[in-house]
Formats: structure tokens, sequence, C-alpha cells
């Protein structure tokens, strides 16, 4: 049977999602909760996606398959109680056997939080960057209308990277400004490496007043990584949501 799972975790101790050699990652944490409820059976387990270090998500989705008889209303409880504090399994249901995590994902959300107070909020440190800098909204909201729609995002994403199809496309972004914090949010298709953090970072440069919001246009099509901002830090980054059909 195929169990669809939504874990949210606090990316901060984690070298990202993606199981790697003598590194503590989301996937291997998982991973071996299941290898205990499986009486030393290995599991494998399948992604919307993956995360990198210190990155967090409040709707990861991910499936695996299983021989237990577990009801599904019990899974999350199950995989709890044997998980560490900066996971949680959120909700467990079957699915037909062909399903599947990342390439059944019709859009992905993202957000991206800072925080721009004078002083930084030390209880914040982990969960929002922190840009001490003055920052008009409206002409990030500018700027953020040139990105949607859909674009080869090669000027927003890791040079070196090695998908060959950088098309993608994003359905909207919004930017709330909420006291000193600003959230911005992506909704798309799908997103490159690092694409969202390197959207934020020029936006920000936009807000700052370094850049117009007209010059995006011509930094789209440029196809060219040094066009665009700075890569922002991953601990501001959210793996919000993954839709599916039904």
């Amino acid at each position: 049977m195929r169990v669809k799972c939504i874990v949210s975790y606090d990316g901060t101790q984690f070298s990202g999602y993606q199981v790697q050699p003598n590194k503590r990652t989301v996937q291997s944490e998982i991973e071996n909760s299941l290898l205990k409820l499986h009486k030393g059976q290995a599991v494998r387990i399948y992604a919307s996606g993956r995360t990198d270090a210190q990155v967090h998500a409040l709707g990861q989705v991910f499936h695996f398959d299983t021989n237990l008889t577990i009801p599904e209303g019990k899974w999350p409880y199950a995989l709890n109680s044997l998980l560490p504090d900066d996971i949680s399994i959120k909700e467990a249901v079957y699915v037909d056997d062909d399903f599947h995590s990342r390439f059944h994902a019709l859009k992905k959300e993202y957000r991206y939080q800072i925080n721009t107070a004078k002083i930084q909020d030390v209880f914040k440190r982990h969960y929002m960057y922190h840009f001490p800098y003055h920052l008009d909204v409206e002409l990030m909201r500018k700027a953020s209308q040139y990105l949607c729609g859909t674009h080869d995002f090669t000027s927003f994403c890791v040079a070196k990277t090695e998908v060959e199809d950088k098309v993608r496309t994003i359905f909207s972004i919004d930017i709330v400004k909420e006291e000193s914090d600003i959230i911005f949010s992506f909704i798309g298709n799908g997103f490159l490496y690092n694409m969202v953090r390197i959207l934020v970072g020029t936006l920000l440069e936009v807000g700052q007043g370094i850049r117009t919001p007209e010059s995006i246009s011509s930094v789209i099509k440029g196809r060219d990584r040094s066009l665009s901002g700075k890569t922002v830090p991953g601990h501001g980054l959210y793996l919000w949501k993954v839709y599916y059909d039904n």
C-alpha cells in the first residue's frame, strides 16, 4: 500500500532534506523511523522536492510503500512517536499505487520571510532573514509583476544548474508587510535550484532603489545569473504547500 504524508520541519539543524553521508537530514530521520516501524526492513520515501540546509517546511509531501496495516489516521502518531521534535507528520492518507509526490505535483508555494527591524529579534534569527534597511514594498510589488508568467528563469538559478529546461511558470507573487516583517509568497508550477532565494534577493535590490522594477524584464531576457541579485540565506525560506489534483 502507498501512503502519502504531509510533513513540517524546522530546518535549522538539518543539512537539507536529501540523505547525505554523515549529515543529519530530514529524509534520513524519517526513513530511520520507518525502519523501526518495519522491524528492520528499509523503506524509501519520495518527496515532492528537496530543500537545502536550514530551509523549513510547513507542507512538504512525501510517499512510501508499506505492507503494514496501520489505519491511515494512526500513521502520524506512529511516526511522530519515533521522530525528533523538529519534524512532525501532519497528515497521512492511503493513495493509489501510481501516485507520485514529485511527478503529480501541480503547483508549489514557497514563502520567504524577512525582518527589517534595526535590531535583530533573537527569537526570529533562525526563521527570518534580518535585513535592517528601508524597503519600498510598492516598488517590489511592481517588479514582481514582470516575474509572473512563463519565462526562462536562467538568470534566477545557480549558474551550474544541471537542469536543461529552465522554463517555469510563476502564477502569483504576493508581498505582505506586517510591521517590521515582510513576507514574500510565490506560487508556481516548479522552481529551479535556489530560484526563490535569488528572486527575493533581486526584489530586495528593487526595494532599496538599487535597480528599477522595469529592469527585471531585461534580467529575464538576459538569461545570465550575473544579472540578478544575490542569493538570500536559506533560513528565511519555507516550502509552504504542494498542490495536487483533487
